[in-house]
């Protein structure tokens, strides 16, 4: 595995992360990490747990690991999952695995990382046909004489062959890290950012007073927000309509029967945006429903529209996105569209109360979710309520209450998450029926 090195000016000593792979096939794996090559063990006939899943899953063969961090992260394009495990002198290890036989793949070294007590954030980034995995942590270091300093430390890793490239961000305040562009994104939740390119890790900061704003557009100017980054450049919003600099601007991009003036993104995948939109005044339903909009982000054009009923009260936190790895369904929260079909649904009673929350989507049109639960994780997490429903009839149907839902699928397999009674987190792969 190549590696390479890439250092920014900061106080403090080096820091390293760390990835690991479990045996896949037969189950296996185990806590912390010998940093012995990790081969599967004895093939049997299926994984060493076998969870309550939808039927269009089997649970006599697949995979199985044991004690891997809270994050994963999955490339769909060659199907292989990341993930880190602990080291028993407190480093984490990155390794890989076929999501469709479990066999392991490449292993990075293990390495520290600012902040021990805690796993790394794991993430997927693609640019110029290459994906990479990256893990990043903030922490602050400090020779003891001068105030800590806080910086963001990135480990990237290719996909295909592990080779590595350390980024090291000096950066004030708690981070948000995401990748929903062709670099990985740093905020403060506000207008400063920094992007760094996975490729050859080059780092590019953006100032507050360096954001374009479009013209006649005092709300953009508003709690402005650095909200992702497009193929186009960055996503930015205000208090109401967001735009990419330089590129396209939500009110030329408002859809069939909204209010050009009101857009606000409400979620940011790769090549999408989520956002919500006020009724023009004067259309039907305009004072008890909002429009949903699902937006392509390289030209800002509208893709496919919902309406839904205006909550009683506004949520602390909107629905984030998730899409299906061909990009073709897209749910979030009680919203789910067909991309390709340019249909889209909101499931509410006739109150406007939201009847379910989804959580995950397949290439298939099946989309999981419960009906009792306050967000995706929750309905994850083995949720009172859950449910599946089918895109081409868009009927939902109630599952075993113990059912566990699948994370996401790639490659055919489900990848399902449980905590065992000792503490440890599962990863589980279970192939799809049909």
């Amino acid at each position: 595995m190549r590696q390479r090195i890439v250092r920014l000016a900061l106080v403090g000593g080096v820091m390293v992360l760390a990835l690991l792979l479990l045996p896949a096939t037969c189950g296996g794996g185990g806590g912390e990490d010998d940093g012995r090559p990790q081969e599967p063990r004895k093939r049997s006939a299926g994984p060493v747990t076998r969870l309550t899943v939808p039927r269009e899953y089997t649970t006599g063969r697949g995979w199985e690991v044991v004690g891997a961090g809270p994050d994963y992260a999955v490339s769909h394009t060659t199907g292989r999952l990341a993930y880190l495990v602990r080291t028993p002198d407190g480093r984490y290890r990155l390794r890989t695995l076929d999501t469709e036989t479990g066999r392991a793949g490449w292993s990075g070294e293990a390495r520290r990382v600012p902040d021990p007590a805690r796993f790394p954030k794991l993430i997927t980034v693609a640019k110029d046909d290459r994906q990479f995995f990256v893990t990043w942590s903030f922490g602050r270091a400090g020779d003891g004489l001068t105030p800590a300093k806080g910086f963001v430390s990135l480990d990237v890793y290719d996909v295909v062959d592990g080779e590595h490239r350390r980024v090291e961000v000096p950066w004030t305040g708690v981070p948000t890290v995401t990748a929903t562009g062709p670099g990985v994104l740093i905020t403060d939740g506000r207008a400063a950012g920094t992007v760094v390119d996975p490729v050859d890790g080059e780092v590019s900061a953006i100032a507050p007073s360096a954001v374009e704003y479009p013209e006649d557009c005092p709300a953009c100017e508003q709690l402005t927000e650095v909200r992702g980054q497009t193929a186009k450049g960055l996503l930015l919003s205000g208090a109401r309509e967001f735009w990419v600099g330089g590129g396209w601007f939500s009110r030329r991009s408002a859809p069939a029967g909204a209010d050009p003036r009101s857009g606000i993104p409400t979620s940011v995948a790769p090549g999408l945006v989520l956002a919500r939109w006020q009724p023009a005044g004067g259309t039907p339903k305009a004072a008890t429903h909002e429009l949903w909009t699902v937006h392509d982000a390289l030209s800002g054009n509208p893709v496919v529209s919902v309406r839904c009923h205006r909550p009683a009260m506004e949520p602390g936190t909107y629905p984030q996105a998730v899409v299906s790895p061909s990009a073709r369904y897209l749910v979030a929260g009680n919203l789910a569209f067909d991309l390709t079909g340019k249909k889209g649904f909101c499931f509410e009673d006739e109150g406007g109360a939201a009847r379910l929350t989804f959580a995950s989507v397949t290439d298939g049109g099946s989309a999981y979710g419960a009906t009792n639960a306050r967000d995706a994780d929750e309905a994850l997490q083995g949720g009172t309520g859950p449910v599946s429903m089918s895109f081409p009839a868009w009927d939902v149907e109630a599952l075993s209450p113990n059912t566990r839902l699948p994370d996401m699928e790639t490659a055919g397999t489900g990848v399902f998450r449980w905590t065992d009674r000792k503490d440890r987190l599962h990863l589980i792969g279970y192939p799809r029926t049909g």
